[in-house]
């Protein structure tokens, strides 16, 4: 068993397919193939099933999912804190959710890459549930989104303010009223996102909070994809302020006045707490906590939303 098989097997297990590892490891399908079949051959159970027209782990599978994960992780980890005791600059390793990975961190990782340039940043965009599981699987020494699950080692520090509304198309009929009732939208198509999102636990809060039964939702893979379906008139969504600030300022969307809105969220950046912090880490909270990075985030997004959160 090889941490390149481990490997692997793990970009299976994530993509579905050997098709998807292939393209996303960057080696041909024969070599998935082989590792998968290297593995089975040396643990003698099956690891994976066919289901369709891809693949899913069996019960032997799920499980070493979960050390390969881990065993991955804490051997990244070792190489990356044994060369920063060295004396050498460790690559930082980021994970975020899509809304703060593409709104909110930009401006904020371009500070500080001006300021420490002998740091390599890497960062993965994903839901809620990836960014949990690379935390806890170690594969990220930092994460960023909503507030931190409950009983995964997790601890989350907020560092902004992350407000949600509710956004419609530019001519909704409800866009010039001052207030709106929520039991209004009940008959509304809701645009969410998938499964795992925290958008999505939020907007299902919000629907519960609210009685809500809705008729109709339509799920969508993308901030980008509800902003665009939004536009286009198929419906509303509760989205970040940061997410929609160039849409509000240019007419694309307007935002409903909804009772009970804006909810009030903060962002989170997340780690575990039995670690200890590298430098670098160290150094990235820092600019978190910082007016800089507040600043910065004010002027990319025009300034809707930056408000900072107390910590």
């Amino acid at each position: 068993m090889t941490f390149s098989q481990l490997k692997t097997f793990l970009e299976v297990a994530r993509q579905g397919s050997v098709r998807g590892a292939a393209a996303s490891l960057l080696i041909t399908e024969p070599s998935v193939s082989a590792a998968l079949a290297a593995l089975r051959d040396e643990l003698q159970v099956a690891l994976v099933e066919r289901d369709g027209r891809g693949i899913r782990l069996t019960a032997a599978g799920t499980e070493l999912a979960r050390y390969a994960a881990q065993i991955l992780g804490l051997t990244e980890q070792a190489v990356r804190r044994t060369r920063e005791a060295a004396g050498q600059a460790a690559p930082l390793n980021l994970v975020a959710v899509t809304t703060a990975g593409e709104y909110v961190l930009p401006p904020i990782l371009k500070v500080f890459r001006e300021a420490h340039r002998d740091v390599q940043l890497r960062m993965e965009v994903g839901n809620r549930a990836t960014v949990v599981d690379r935390i806890t699987a170690r594969e990220a020494d930092l994460g960023f989104g909503g507030r931190p699950p409950e009983g995964r080692g997790i601890r989350g520090v907020p560092f902004l303010d992350n407000e949600l509304i509710v956004v419609a198309p530019h001519d909704h009929a409800y866009g010039e009223e001052e207030s709106v009732d929520p039991a209004l939208l009940a008959a509304e198509t809701w645009l969410v996102r998938e499964p795992g999102s925290g958008t999505r636990e939020t907007t299902q809060e919000f629907w519960a909070q609210n009685g809500f039964q809705v008729g109709s939702a339509m799920t969508l893979g993308s901030n980008g994809a509800v902003k665009q379906a939004a536009a286009a008139g198929l419906g509303v969504a509760l989205i970040s302020a940061h997410a929609v600030a160039a849409e509000l300022a240019s007419g694309a969307l307007c935002r409903l006045r909804v009772a009970g809105t804006p909810l009030r969220r903060k962002w989170y950046v997340l780690y575990l707490e039995a670690d200890p912090l590298s430098g670098s880490c160290i150094q990235f909270l820092d600019l978190l906590s910082s007016q800089e990075a507040r600043t910065a985030v004010g002027a990319w997004l025009g300034g809707a939303g930056a408000r900072p959160a107390p910590v």
